[in-house]
């Protein structure tokens, strides 16, 4: 009688290495899409420096302006910019990549649940990131340059500012994904309806806490992160709710 394990470890060392070379070729179609945005962002480098300035730039006073303190940083400034503009604006590939190969394995009505989550999740990060842009710098650059001692010129330097930016663009896009966080909650059963509608008091205690943490020591930009955040976890409620209730009616009809 012949021994089955030798062929069982075959087939689990191809079905592994196969894995392994499919995931490898969808990073390797993510990083050509990566560097095929970031030919076009280097060559626009300075001119996206001064988009992405421009919050400050157009709230300075009279005569300052931004500064560089380091020999490289003229360039290494514009070009870190380009770079994280081309993830950015890559990042929907980037996701499909990662849900092509995480898609087999999961079952239909996984499937089903998962993709809006992950276009959800793109869209509230791209729309964290405009809020940040359009809303809380105007604002909070407003206040800081009014803010400054008599006798204090304010004048940035652009690595420092590049730094500074980049990390609210983060920590806005990352709050705006609340009502995907509260979904997977509810969906995975970790948490219920009742609890989150109860702990509200708590939520917006906890939440203006995150704000002040994240953001600069400010009431306006800890004000404008902490809003959105808790309006966002209401609609996180409303979104579990009503994919709860679709997820029970066809249940209900087949039962009937």
């Amino acid at each position: 009688m012949t021994d089955p394990s030798p062929n069982l470890s075959t087939l689990v060392e191809g079905s592994l290495i196969s894995h392994l070379l499919e995931l490898r070729d969808r990073l390797v179609r993510a990083l050509y899409v990566v560097v095929l945005f970031a030919v076009p962002c280097i060559y626009f480098s300075n001119e996206l420096f001064t988009l992405v300035a421009q919050p400050l730039i157009s709230q300075l006073p009279a005569g300052s302006h931004l500064i560089a303190t380091s020999v490289v940083s003229p360039f290494m400034a514009p070009f870190k910019l380009s770079l994280y503009v081309a993830l950015f604006l890559s990042m929907p590939v980037v996701i499909y990549q990662v849900w092509a190969f995480v898609a087999p394995g999961l079952y239909k009505n996984e499937r089903r649940f998962a993709m809006p989550l992950l276009l959800s999740s793109v869209v509230l990060f791209y729309a964290g990131v405009a809020f940040a842009y359009f809303v809380v710098f105007p604002l909070m650059f407003q206040f800081f340059a009014t803010a400054s001692p008599k006798g204090v010129t304010m004048m940035t330097d652009i690595t420092e500012y590049l730094d500074f930016v980049l990390v609210l663009f983060l920590c806005f896009g990352a709050a705006f994904e609340i009502p995907v966080a509260v979904v997977l909650l509810v969906h995975t059963g970790m948490v219920k309806h009742e609890k989150l509608t109860e702990n509200r008091g708590y939520v917006i205690i906890g939440i203006f806490i995150i704000a002040a943490i994240l953001t600069p020591p400010d009431a306006v930009s800890q004000c404008a992160m902490a809003l959105p955040m808790y309006i966002l976890y209401e609609a996180g409620i409303l979104m579990s709710r009503l994919m709860g209730r679709s997820r029970q009616t066809p249940t209900d009809d087949t039962t009937s």
